[in-house]
C-alpha cells in the first residue's frame, strides 16, 4: 500500500470535500481517503499495482477541481 499528499484548490464547503472523496474512493486500487478541509489536502492511501498519483489527480480534475501531488 502507498500513500500520496494532494494539494487541492481551496475548499469551499462540505460538500466540495465529499463529491472529492467518493470520486476518489470509487476508483480501482484506491484503499481511502482523508481530506484536511482547513488545508485543502487530501491524503490517499493506494496500491500502486493498480493506480497512479496521476491517474487520482486526473480523476479530481475531470470533475472540476485541481490537484497537485506534493512530494
Amino acid at each position: 500500500m502507498s500513500a500520496t499528499t494532494l494539494q487541492l484548490e481551496k475548499l469551499t464547503c462540505p460538500s466540495c470535500m465529499q463529491k472529492i472523496t467518493t470520486t476518489i474512493d470509487e476508483m480501482n486500487g484506491v484503499e481511502r481517503t482523508k481530506i484536511l478541509f482547513d488545508a485543502s489536502k487530501a491524503r490517499v492511501y493506494f496500491d500502486e499495482a493498480i493506480v497512479s498519483p496521476k491517474e487520482i489527480m486526473d480523476k479530481i480534475e475531470e470533475i472540476g477541481y485541481a490537484a497537485e501531488e506534493i512530494k
